[in-house]
């Protein structure tokens, strides 16, 4: 088995490849890039057993085989080298070895056939979506997901595909985000948990692609195909909680402010909250918001004001600062509305312009309870 190709081409695949493989792997073999090499195309994989990626290379060669290499060393070796072709030539004595410009470098690999199997999908449902569009969902999403292994359901984003449209929500109970794409339509309903680590890797790789991409879901695997690539995963199990339940749907105070004053404010101020709540009060009153924090164990304490547009009944609220900056950071708009009810019912988030046609965003963030 011997083939020849470009060596930042490959390296740039590896790259991207090499995020699906963990740092210590029960099975030695997930160490490996899979190498399969079918006449004149290369097809590399990594996988970690839950989620499998594999890309095509076209190469010079006219033979067939499938090798195991060492991840590590391999993509040690190329990032040394500028652009130039590079051969790879199978060996007798289990090694497979490299020639450059410079000299040849010889590593050992292991038999193609003890590497995992990427899963077939059984009567998959599909839908096809522009990758940026995908990206862009992901990572609207994904900041809001949580950590808890006791609520696993909870640390993936849920996709949502109807008739009507494509919905992304995260949740970690203390905030959520729901982000809508009318302008995506799935032939049949349906809905699944994706795990972090792929959308990680897809929001990374597709992020300003144009490249469409082909999703297909059963009950417990999705697979993305787009460009020469393809990454197939297992889903999170169990039941998604009810997002729309917690939703308030009567807001009658409504504050509209700049969205980078607000998030500067936000930020100057949180320094000064406490280290174990970040607890910032907003106090509403006719035009003027007045943002302040206090941290009593050591008598800091801050406040600034902010002109504002305000309807509603004069009201204060706690939130936690430091989710009001993370849900202030992933939106784009000049201007954002927050909808309150009451200082125990949750606070929405939407932004009031930089929307494409069709797109939806509508985050929410549980309030912290006022001391005084």
């Amino acid at each position: 088995m011997k083939f020849i190709v470009s060596s930042s081409q490959l390296l740039k695949q590896l790259q991207i490849l090499g995020g699906v493989i963990n740092s210590n792997n029960t099975l030695p073999i997930l160490d490996n890039f899979l190498f399969e090499l079918t006449n004149n195309e290369l097809r590399i994989s990594a996988s970690d057993l839950e989620t499998t990626m594999s890309t095509s290379l076209e190469v010079e060669a006219d033979e067939t085989g499938a090798i195991a290499v060492p991840a590590r060393l391999l993509l040690d070796i190329l990032k040394t080298f500028a652009e130039q072709p590079l051969t790879f030539k199978v060996e007798d004595n289990h090694t497979i070895e490299i020639s450059s410009d410079s000299g040849k470098y010889a590593l050992a690999y292991a038999d193609g056939e003890e590497f995992p199997k990427a899963v077939e999908l059984d009567s998959p449902s599909s839908a096809i979506l522009q990758g940026d569009i995908l990206a862009t969902g992901i990572s609207k999403t994904i900041f809001a997901s949580g950590n808890d292994d006791l609520r696993p359901v909870m640390s993936g984003v849920f996709f949502q595909l109807n008739p009507e449209s494509l919905i992304f929500v995260a949740t970690d109970a203390h905030k959520l985000v729901k982000y809508e794409r009318k302008d995506i339509k799935a032939n049949e309903a349906a809905e699944f948990i994706m795990p972090k680590k792929p959308l990680n890797l897809l929001k990374n790789i597709l992020a300003g692609s144009d490249d469409e991409v082909k999703i297909e879901y059963n009950d417990t695997n999705a697979r993305f195909a787009f460009g020469n690539s393809v990454l197939i995963c297992r889903l999170i199990d169990g039941k998604y909680p009810n997002y729309e339940a917690v939703i308030p749907r009567e807001n009658p105070n409504k504050l509209t402010l700049d969205r980078s004053s607000f998030y500067n404010s936000v930020r100057r101020v949180s320094i000064f909250s406490s280290k174990t709540t970040h607890q910032i009060r907003l106090k509403m009153a006719g035009t003027e918001l007045k943002i302040s924090a206090e941290d009593l164990d050591f008598s800091n304490k801050a406040d600034e004001r902010l002109q504002c547009s305000y309807e509603g009944d004069d009201m204060q609220i706690g939130f936690n600062s430091r989710f009001l900056m993370e849900m202030l950071n992933h939106l784009n708009s000049n201007e954002i509305l927050l909808e309150m009810s009451l200082p125990n019912r949750a606070g929405i988030l939407t932004p009031v312009d930089g929307l494409e046609e069709g797109e939806e965003i509508t985050m929410l963030v549980m309030p912290v309870m006022l001391s005084n």
